[in-house]
């Protein structure tokens, strides 16, 4: 789902000096993160009935642990929406102190999920699931607190809070209502006003103007219980006195949902700055020993938090201070004036975390998961996450992901078409046991004594597949010709060596690249074929074409179809085994070739190169003119054997400027070294003298004079399937791949 690189990581706390050097990037960041933190911490200790100073311990003991072992640098960790629903059920079940131990259990699970290293195969959940568990969590948390907005009281589970909440809006809760609806108005607004105003985090300022209104208007709401002396409580964690089985299980789960916020954080941040890449298994061990630590001194899960990493690096963090220092503000100024929080109202936390929920239901992400085609799994993920449990929903997600998986591996696409008299069916994908049913009802739709071509573009042949196809096809009264395209299932199966592992496929070689009198040879039933031999390979190549490569092709043809513009002149041998579109990656519309026998460039008696040169300069305004020349070259062997007679013998007199400049001029080298044989070695010279024949030439001397045009000289050697460029400095060739400057 998400990619985990190894290139560098975080390695530690920061030191001394990086501590220097960061510090005027760190300090005004961690303040930013400090005014997003305090209310969000209150607001999802309120959530999970928790007491609300267990929201700021988690805050300070998290963040501080975690920054000091984990493997992201800016990620900061806090109490998280993600775990409320969760962490609600179990105080409800368990109490608050054996919340407190399930906590601590909980991190000891994630580190042994990190030192099991295991991050990445969490990853590997589809991001599906993912934004549906997210989602629900969301859907549950704004149903849970649109009853304190309201003015009311949550419910046990979200049936009952669904089912309470026509009374709830009947009922008249003014004071409350008009705080909760400020803050969701204030949180909205927010980022519309003028950047000089947005730099006070919105969560504060909606939190700080819902406090003053309630305040200044004396209103009748329900406010924060806080004690007068925060630092003297002391909530020590106690094994729970019964259901060990379900603490245990509210411990994995707590530990998943944790680890899997924790992990998705970490890569977002990644995504958003350079530098070293986070070690997710040391984030995971940072994560657990930070879940120890808050348990153990009084707290509640704490998660990597996305909103306030986020903020953390959009505020300019440079290094792990940011975050130790976020805490330290906390304890500064927090704990000691804890009376200032009992002023703010519950119904201004509840429509702070109204605002947050629904931003858990994301409408971007709902829109990508629906055009990667795992909207069901989304939505089973979402409904079991609501109407039963989180892990439920997981578990639901991640079953209809594996069957959508296994489906779409093994669904093969049977199309049957008609075009006149003939008939064609067309199988792609794996072709298994399962699809032989469908198989089966589709072949017996064609007429018995129908000529029919049988398209296989399997990925696999099951035996149940091949006895199913080998049948059908003997038992017809007409022509069933198999045509496989890719590894030959059929072929092998009918030959008695078929293949039953995928591992064993050899590599076959595409038909649009394969010589076409090869596949033809090798696939299909050459006597069922009709034709002249002469022209039935063509005729069948042609077919093959229209029937596959035009619909692909026919809309770049017909933007071709009014003019073109090629970008080279690509003058090579007539040699049938150089392709030059092949051996250029090319296709339509990008060159304008020219061959003929030896890749000459006459400099007299010769009008049909020189008029294709002008064309393409001067008409085409070619950028480039690329003259190849190849292996086993017949002409350069015709050549150094002695030019023969008639019209062959007469072109052929073009070349002895190559003879010239071979006796003259030192050995060209291929790659560093001399070609094995001398009709080579004079192929190279003689892609060499063409260029300079090119260059005598007035318009091409006048347009590469200008710099509107390029010269290059390429060799192929067709043994090795390499191309080389002539690199004009060394003078030599040189593989493709390593040419820094080309003549």
């Amino acid at each position: 789902m998400i990619n985990n690189t190894h290139e560098e990581h975080d390695t530690g706390p920061p030191i001394s000096r990086k501590i220097l050097a960061n510090l005027r990037y760190d300090l005004p960041a961690s303040i930013v993160v400090f005014l997003v933190a305090v209310p969000l911490s209150l607001g999802v200790a309120l959530a999970a009935g928790a007491p609300l100073v267990a929201g700021l311990i988690s805050a300070v003991v998290g963040s501080i642990v975690a920054s000091l072992f984990g493997g992201s640098a800016l990620q900061v960790s806090g109490p998280s929406a993600g775990v409320t629903v969760v962490l609600a059920q179990t105080i409800t079940t368990f109490g608050w102190r054996a919340t407190c131990a399930i906590t601590v259990a909980a991190g000891l699970l994630q580190i042994l999920f990190g030192l099991a290293r295991i991050a990445r195969a969490a990853l590997a959940i589809s991001p599906a699931i993912v934004h549906g568990l997210f989602a629900g969590i969301g859907v549950i948390v704004v149903l849970d607190q649109l009853h304190v907005v309201l003015g009311g009281k949550a419910h046990g589970n979200t049936i009952d809070n669904v089912l309470a909440l026509p009374a709830q809006l009947i009922g008249h809760h003014d004071e409350a209502v008009l705080i909760g609806v400020v803050t969701i108005a204030t949180l909205l607004a927010w980022p519309h006003l003028p950047a000089f105003i947005r730099r006070v985090p919105g969560p504060l300022a909606a939190i700080t103007i819902a406090t003053v209104l309630a305040s200044t208007a004396k209103m009748n709401v329900s406010r924060i219980d806080v004690p007068a002396d925060l630092l003297s409580l002391h909530f020590m964690p106690q094994l729970p006195t019964s259901g060990l089985l379900t603490a245990a299980f509210t411990a994995l789960t707590i530990a998943l949902i944790a680890s899997l916020e924790s992990l998705l954080s970490a890569v977002a941040i990644d995504k958003r700055r350079a530098g070293p890449r986070t070690d997710l298994n040391r984030e995971l061990i940072g994560q657990g020993m930070a879940n120890v630590a808050s348990g153990s001194l009084g707290g509640f899960p704490v998660t990597g938090v996305v909103v306030r990493s986020m903020t953390n690096v959009e505020a300019g963090a440079r290094t792990r201070m940011s975050a130790l220092l976020h805490s330290g503000w906390i304890l500064l100024f927090v704990l000691p004036l804890a009376g200032l929080l009992r002023d703010i109202p519950l119904a201004a936390l509840a429509g702070l975390l109204v605002y947050v929920g629904a931003k858990l239901v994301n409408p971007t992400e709902f829109r990508e998961v629906a055009r990667h085609g795992d909207l069901p799994v989304y939505l089973v993920t979402l409904a079991g996450a609501v109407g039963v449990n989180l892990l439920t929903g997981v578990a639901l997600g991640v079953a209809l992901s594996l069957a959508l998986m296994l489906r779409r591996t093994i669904w093969s696409g049977v199309h049957v078409e008609r075009d006149g008299e003939q008939w064609r069916v067309v199988i792609e994908g794996a072709l298994t046991f399962l699809s032989v049913p469908r198989l089966t009802k589709m072949l017996a739709t064609i007429p018995p004594d129908a000529p029919v071509t049988l398209d296989l573009l399997v990925d696999y042949l099951d035996h149940a597949a091949f006895d199913c196809l080998f049948s059908w096809q003997a038992a017809r009264n007409g022509v069933v010709t198999v045509d496989e395209i890719g590894h030959p299932w059929f072929e092998r199966g009918r030959s008695g060596t078929p293949i039953v592992r995928g591992s064993l496929v050899g590599k076959a070689v595409p038909r649009w690249l394969a010589p076409w009198s090869e596949w033809q040879a090798d696939h299909g039933l050459p006597e069922q074929r009709t034709g002249p031999h002469s022209t039935k390979a063509l005729c069948r190549g042609a077919a093959e074409f229209q029937r596959r490569a035009a619909p692909v092709l026919r809309d770049e043809f017909g933007r071709l179809a009014h003019g073109q513009h090629p970008h080279t002149l690509f003058l090579t041998c007539g040699d049938s085994r150089i392709v030059p579109n092949l051996i250029t990656t090319s296709g339509p519309g990008d060159l304008f070739t020219v061959r003929n026998i030896g890749n000459l460039v006459p400099t007299e008696g010769s009008d049909s190169v020189g008029a294709a040169i002008e064309y393409g300069v001067g008409v085409l305004h070619v950028r480039e003119i690329v003259v190849c020349g190849h292996s086993s070259c017949g002409a350069m062997k015709a050549l150094l054997g002695g030019a023969p007679g008639g019209s062959l013998g007469s072109w052929l007199r073009h070349g002895s400027a190559s003879l010239r400049r071979r006796a003259t001029h030192g050995p060209l080298l291929l790659d560093g070294r001399r070609p094995d044989t001398e009709g080579d070695q004079l192929a190279l010279h003689n892609v060499v003298q063409q260029l300079a024949h090119l260059r005598a030439h007035p318009v091409v001397a006048e347009a590469e004079a200008r710099g509107e045009l390029h010269l290059t000289g390429m060799y192929f050697d067709v043994g090795a399937a390499q191309v080389f460029l002539f690199d004009r400095d060394a003078e030599a060739f040189v593989p493709a791949q390593a040419v820094t400057t080309t003549a």
